[in-house]
C-alpha cells in the first residue's frame, strides 16, 4: 500500500470488524521516534524561503524524505521547525 521510502511503511496493519461483520484494516499509530535514537547526518539551518522539502533535498537528496527531518528534530507540527530563521534542525542519516 505505501512505498517503502514512505514513513508508514513499516508500520504493521491492524484489523477491526464492526457491527455487521465487515473487516476494516488500517495502519496501526505511528508515533514519533527520540530524535537522539536516529544518527545524525548533518544539522541545517533554516534560512529565509527555506521549506522542509527543500532542506530535505538539499541534504539527504530526496524532498519527499522531509519526514526524517521532522523526526529528528522532534517536529509534531512541520510548519513550527521553520522558525524561527537560523533554527538548526537534525537531518539524520536516511534508514532503508
Amino acid at each position: 500500500m505505501f512505498d517503502f521510502t514512505s514513513r508508514y511503511y513499516a508500520i504493521e496493519d491492524a484489523r477491526y470488524t464492526d457491527a455487521d461483520g465487515r473487516e476494516i484494516i488500517h495502519k496501526r499509530r505511528r508515533f514519533l521516534p527520540d530524535p537522539h535514537s536516529l544518527q545524525l547526518l548533518v544539522e541545517a539551518t533554516v534560512t529565509q524561503g527555506d521549506r522542509l522539502d527543500l532542506i530535505a533535498n538539499r541534504t539527504i537528496g530526496d524532498p519527499l524524505q522531509f519526514w526524517r527531518v521532522c523526526d529528528a528534530s522532534n517536529g509534531m507540527n512541520p510548519f513550527d521547525l521553520l522558525d524561527p530563521l537560523g533554527r538548526k534542525l537534525r537531518v539524520p542519516v536516511p534508514q532503508p
